[in-house]
């Protein structure tokens, strides 16, 4: 049995969504503030043009790497929104989803025992894709003193001499922190200077509440790109989660290996899917509809900031992006799953331990919910706390 497999933790976002559902079936209205996932609908030109895709019988093989058409719509998505130039024919790479991007993306740069840095707070399923690919993860511990954003001394003081690569998500799952382009600068630059390559997760990109726009990496110096592989995805924003719809950019060494491994590993993304991504790219109706959305996490990340914001013993820093806010519980006198467990049992309130995401003192909360859900559930919430305070 592979020990690298058996090792692997079971995702505690699931495990606690299970039971949100248990509870849920049994009659118990639960405030969920647990999955990851838009509560939006898929936009129906997004829709409609899988059913189209699927009953003109576009249903077959495509290339391995993703069909033609829709590798140039990523291309001219990259170039347009981020900045950054990228060949369709050897420079992309359509996936089944931003993990599956990821995973080719260490599979393509990592030797055995090569080491990968990730900044923590993390999402959970980081550390787990590279042990698969044969890596060893090693977490930098971010504060809240510096937004839980890595700094270029910290990084330069992690580096060992089987450092390979730099994992950067931005904005953050959990955190909600965003990197402004001038940090992100300095930290690509003090990575490709060490020779490190960089792994940029940009999964929410569309999620920024802060002045400044969002950046790429990649877009910022032409020694960054060539270091740099981008991942994004359609799940987030076109709230598209179930599509399993991924994309990368990278040099073409790198794309290659990646797109050799998806040749084996799942011959190419679904094939309807494609076409719905590629409405989702190109036809404006599909970013019309996805304005709502991105004005609702906005609305939604002031409103639960200022209602955690205000409970005793709370600490929390206002998310700048994504749609997660990282509270620190520390003062409870509790560890972040014992926390969780009873938050839910007791005040049926749906929410991850941060444990998982490296920080026991932390719980994550998705506002990815109803305002309504907001108001319920922090006043659920609030009341939890208290009654913890008074024991």
């Amino acid at each position: 049995m592979n020990s690298v497999l058996q090792a692997i933790q079971p995702s505690a976002t699931l495990a606690i969504s299970a039971r949100a559902k248990e509870l849920a079936a049994q009659g118990v209205r639960v405030c969920n503030f647990a999955a990851g996932e838009p509560d939006f609908d898929t936009p129906d030109v997004i829709k409609r043009a899988a059913v189209a895709a699927i009953e003109a019988g576009k249903t077959k093989y495509t290339a391995a790497k993703g069909m033609p058409e829709l590798c140039r719509a990523v291309a001219e998505k990259f170039a347009r929104v981020n900045g950054i130039a990228y060949d369709p024919a050897t420079e992309i790479l359509v996936s089944s989803g931003g993990k599956q991007s990821l995973f080719y993306a260490f599979l393509a740069l990592l030797e055995r025992g090569d080491e990968v840095l990730i900044p923590s707070p993390a999402w959970l399923s980081y550390p787990e894709l590279v042990r698969v690919a044969g890596g060893r993860p090693r977490f930098v511990k971010t504060t809240a003193r510096t937004g839980y954003k890595l700094t270029p001394a910290q990084l330069e003081k992690a580096i060992r001499p089987r450092s390979k690569v730099l994992v950067l998500n931005y904005p953050s799952n959990p955190t909600g922190a965003v990197y402004s382009a001038s940090e992100l600068r300095a930290l690509g630059e003090a990575a490709v200077a060490r020779g490190l390559w960089i792994v940029a997760d940009e999964m929410y990109e569309r999620m920024v509440y802060t002045d400044e726009p969002f950046a790429s990496l990649a877009s910022l110096a032409p020694e960054l790109r060539a270091r740099t592989v981008t991942v994004n995805g359609c799940s987030k924003a076109f709230s598209m989660t179930g599509w399993r719809i991924g994309y990368a950019g990278a040099p073409k060494e790198v794309l290659s290996l990646m797109a050799a491994a998806q040749s084996h590993c799942a011959s190419n993304p679904c094939t309807p899917a494609q076409y719905a991504a590629l409405a989702a790219f190109v036809d404006p109706a599909s970013e019309e509809a996805v304005k709502p959305m991105i004005a609702a996490f906005r609305e939604r990340a002031d409103r639960i900031y200022s209602l955690l914001r205000k409970i005793p013993g709370v600490r929390v820093l206002r998310p700048e992006g994504a749609f997660y806010i990282f509270p620190n519980v520390k003062a409870f006198g509790l560890d972040a799953v014992t926390f969780c467990r009873r938050l839910l049992e007791e005040r049926h309130v749906a929410a991850v331990p941060g444990t998982p995401f490296g920080s026991a003192d932390h719980v994550r909360f998705s506002y990815a919910c109803s305002m309504d859900t907001i108001e319920e559930g922090m006043s659920r919430f609030a009341s939890f706390c208290a009654s913890l305070r008074q024991r």
